[in-house]
């Protein structure tokens, strides 16, 4: 079988979870808890980056305490948790998605809800060039020490977050916008900027996002994982892509 680091494709992976899923069930009937936990840290290989991205976020917001969590801390809990609720999986396919359902939950509980201010939505249309600049120099500025959470990972060799523009401006009609982007900002320029409206975006908008473009789950598997109807998704999933695509009109003074 192959190591995680094989599958660089998002839905590659997800293929890779699946398979190791008979395995798993042999090593639960009996009751060999070291494969099985040898087996699942393969599986669990897109969850550290999961759980290391909510944490960076929870922190930058100041919604938990610097130093107190660590990646690690939840992947234990996980182990624990997948272990003794496995037979809850009823097929092979569920599995990826309910790791990161377990995930979420964990994490739930760890964080405490963000006060979030809504006047970002509300005037996104209307921030200035200088007050777009000030926005991500903060943003930037906050991130600073809460990458080294992320570099504590021992799969550096996996791609970052790889937001791109086809993920935001989806209609046929907008790839001259997107050429545009990539001419005038760079990919670079890109990814900062989606990473940062995503920060200040509402947590289970951006989580939603994330699930979608970061880690390719579909719609009814975001439900499952976030514990929301299909029509919940879709909307928070509609929506953290309008506020994306209203952010690079309005900062960079496109015409729609």
């Amino acid at each position: 079988m192959n190591s995680p680091e094989y599958y660089k494709s998002k839905n590659e992976f997800n293929v890779f979870v699946a398979s190791t899923f008979a395995d798993l069930t042999q090593y639960k009937k009996d009751n060999n808890p070291a494969l099985f936990n040898n087996l699942l840290l393969e599986d669990l290989y897109q969850v550290k980056r999961y759980i290391a991205n909510r944490l960076v976020t929870a922190l930058a917001k100041g919604n938990l305490p610097k130093g107190k969590y660590k990646v690690d801390d939840f992947i234990d809990q996980l182990f624990i948790v997948v272990y003794d609720n496995f037979e809850k999986v009823e097929d092979k396919e569920d599995f990826h998605p309910w790791l990161f359902k377990k995930a979420d939950e964990l994490l739930e509980d760890a964080i405490a809800d963000e006060d979030f201010d809504d006047n970002f939505l509300k005037n996104i249309d209307d921030y200035s060039r200088p007050e777009w600049d000030e926005m991500e120099e903060k943003f930037s500025t906050d991130g600073d020490g809460d990458f080294v959470m992320i570099d504590e990972l021992d799969d550096i060799s996996y791609p970052k977050n790889d937001y791109v523009l086809n993920h935001v401006f989806i209609e046929d009609d907008q790839k001259e916008i997107m050429d545009k982007l990539d001419k005038d900002l760079g990919e670079e320029n890109i990814k900062k900027h989606t990473a940062m409206v995503l920060h200040y975006l509402p947590m289970p908008m951006r989580t939603v996002f994330e699930l979608a473009t970061e880690y390719q789950f579909s719609i009814s598997q975001i439900a499952m994982i976030r514990n929301q109807n299909k029509e919940e998704v879709k909307e928070l999933l509609e929506n953290a892509r309008k506020s994306i695509e209203a952010s690079f009109f309005n900062r960079y003074e496109i015409e729609k």
